[in-house]
């Protein structure tokens, strides 16, 4: 995480810009009335999906279950009928 202050992110704006889209950086901006958190749009879009995701009742109890059954027990997807 890159931290700042509004007016270095301003003077730098391409930069902060550019490396919050190429390398994933999150740049936390400060400013008098608080802080605000710049992140690209592929991370906002992930972050959005697992929280849509982490929603649904029961499914992360689901996931964890699932992670702890050997190999054997689980279905071939072509022997599932859709």
């Amino acid at each position: 995480m890159t931290s700042t202050n509004i007016t270095n992110f301003r003077k730098n704006v391409f930069k902060y810009m550019s490396q919050a889209i190429q390398y994933n950086d999150v740049i936390n901006v400060n400013t008098k009335e608080g802080n605000a958190i710049i992140i690209s749009e592929d991370d906002y879009n992930s972050l959005m999906a697992t929280l849509s995701l982490s929603s649904v009742p029961g499914l992360i109890e689901s996931i964890k279950a699932g992670e702890k059954e050997s190999i054997e027990n689980m279905v071939d997807a072509d022997e599932v009928e859709w």
